[in-house]
């Protein structure tokens, strides 16, 4: 039994299946992973996605943060990855920042290395002057893999300048996922997943750093390939190929294209299949 990183809450054991535990909090929902607890057949490297795949998501991703921010005069991105994201606020005349760890190790777009302002490292060592500069500050698909989430909530929200907005996507565990798949579920895949927020659990978090205006919502077109290869994991058994990951393969993408209707008719109906949180938050006051 340990603490709930958000709310201190004691945590509860969660058994997915033989040799795969979670913890999960009782009273906000919050869910944390031990990987020598829940090794769920993890690959060897974090990023395991398909650049085909990534482009599509690009795209919509874009579509969502411009929806939740407008036409944001400076953007900030924490862990910017490639910098495809950058690119196109740049494109659009926003003025450009952001900070990586350089986990995934991909080149970075050269427009973004020209024209923004970058950081190695985590968000947390950004230098402080810049913050309350900034109108939009974003983190796709990051908070699932920070080593301490309230400081990285924090520093994201003191970036921040009055009537800036955040916004986060992050992977929930409080989908129907893990239940459908037990330890195949994909999002389990990335060793470096270690929490899962649920919507009162991510609530309280920004809550706490003084954010207002909070909405989650669950992304109908986002990670769309998940329950495919959450199906491909689980038929082909997690340690069939140890440290390899499913998407790459041409199969699981003909299979997520194939049933790719199907999954959009099946989250429209039942919004728990979807396995993404859009989290949108404002810092109080006037620009």
């Amino acid at each position: 039994m340990i603490g709930c990183e958000v709310c201190g809450e004691p945590t509860r054991p969660w058994v997915l299946d033989t040799g795969n535990e979670l913890d999960r909090c009782p009273r906000c929902g919050h869910v944390m992973r031990e990987l020598r607890r829940c090794p769920a057949g993890a690959r060897a490297d974090s990023w395991g996605g398909d650049t085909g795949l990534d482009r599509v998501r690009l795209r919509l991703t874009y579509r969502r943060l411009r929806r939740a921010a407008g036409r944001p005069r400076r953007v900030f991105e924490a862990g910017y990855g490639g910098g495809g994201l950058l690119a196109r606020f740049a494109a659009d005349g926003s003025e450009i920042a952001g900070a990586e760890p350089g986990v995934l190790g991909v080149p970075v777009d050269p427009r973004v290395v020209a024209t923004g302002r970058l950081f190695p490292g985590p968000v947390e060592q950004v230098p402080v002057e810049l913050d309350g500069t900034f109108d939009l500050v974003y983190a796709v698909h990051v908070a699932e893999h920070v080593a301490d989430p309230v400081a990285f909530a924090a520093r994201c929200a003191r970036l921040l300048g009055p009537g800036g907005v955040l916004v986060w996507l992050t992977p929930t565990a409080d989908s129907h996922g893990p239940h459908l798949f037990g330890s195949s579920w994909w999002m389990l895949e990335d060793p470096s997943h270690v929490r899962f927020f649920s919507e009162a659990s991510v609530r309280l978090l920004l809550r706490d750093q003084g954010l207002a205006d909070i909405t989650v919502i669950r992304c109908l077109g986002d990670s769309l390939s998940v329950e495919a290869a959450s199906l491909v994991r689980r038929l082909r058994g997690r340690g069939d190929r140890p440290g390899a990951g499913v998407l790459p393969g041409l199969g699981v993408r003909a299979l997520s294209a194939a049933v790719l209707p199907v999954t959009l008719a099946a989250r429209a109906v039942s919004p728990r299949l979807r396995p993404t949180l859009q989290v949108v938050a404002r810092r109080p006051g006037s620009p």
